[in-house]
């Protein structure tokens, strides 16, 4: 479901917006004890941080990368997202089309992008081990949608650990990114997809980057939730 809110103050006040929403909705019935939220790093954290205290609910992060074109690194001709060990791919294949790029080319790219995702993975979690989501309400946040191709590579990612619900909650989002996401969530909640965006800080008064200290200390303050099964803690 897509509303009309306008812009946010910044990512805190878009969270619990969105926390908000997510009750008065419906999506996520209060006092469950089988939630989790996920947060794509770096924004998408402190939003889930915000949602995940006002639900009550576990926080953990799926970590993402943008596969960029080798000559326009900002244009995505892909995305990787990670889970526990396993990596999820999803390719732009229109970017990749009209770019002409071979499958060569997006491999090493892609391998790069690998590498960065391993270490950022370990930076922000440190020795903390992913939350199990199996048969969990998964609710997976971000601070917007562009293209939505990283979203879509995390949504996948999150899939393969069969969550009995998946729900993308975010503040701002292209309609087209939400189009694309949809169809492969059980629900999709966007506070705001104008016709005219033209970039996710569009949405918000104060869009200063998030940095890594942010994103460790909001999992560090976290609720624990229980660890992937065989991850050693316990």
């Amino acid at each position: 479901m897509v509303g009309d809110r306008r812009p946010f103050a910044d990512r805190r006040e878009a969270g619990r917006a969105l926390a908000a929403r997510l009750v008065d909705d419906g999506l996520v019935p209060p006092g469950r004890s089988d939630v989790v939220v996920l947060g794509l790093p770096r924004g998408g954290v402190v939003i889930g941080a915000e949602v995940a205290a006002a639900l009550d609910a576990a926080l953990d992060i799926v970590v993402v990368r943008k596969v960029g074109l080798p000559w326009h690194p900002e244009l995505a001709m892909g995305a990787i997202a990670a889970v526990g060990d396993e990596i999820e791919t999803v390719r732009q294949e229109n970017v990749l089309d009209r770019a002409g790029v071979d499958a060569a080319t997006f491999e090493r790219v892609r391998a790069e992008e690998v590498s960065e995702l391993r270490r950022r993975t370990a930076a922000y979690r440190g020795d903390r081990p992913p939350l199990a989501l199996a048969g969990r309400r998964v609710v997976l946040v971000d601070d917007g949608l562009a293209t939505g191709s990283t979203m879509r590579a995390a949504v996948a990612a999150v899939r393969h650990q069969e969550p009995a619900h998946l729900t993308v909650a975010v503040p701002v989002a292209s309609p087209n990114a939400c189009g694309q996401i949809a169809p492969d969530v059980e629900e999709l909640l966007c506070l705001w997809a104008p016709e005219d965006f033209s970039a996710v800080g569009q949405g918000y008064a104060d869009f200063r980057a998030t940095e890594d200290d942010e994103v460790r200390a909001a999992l560090a303050q976290a609720r624990p939730g229980e660890p992937e099964e065989g991850s050693g803690a316990g």
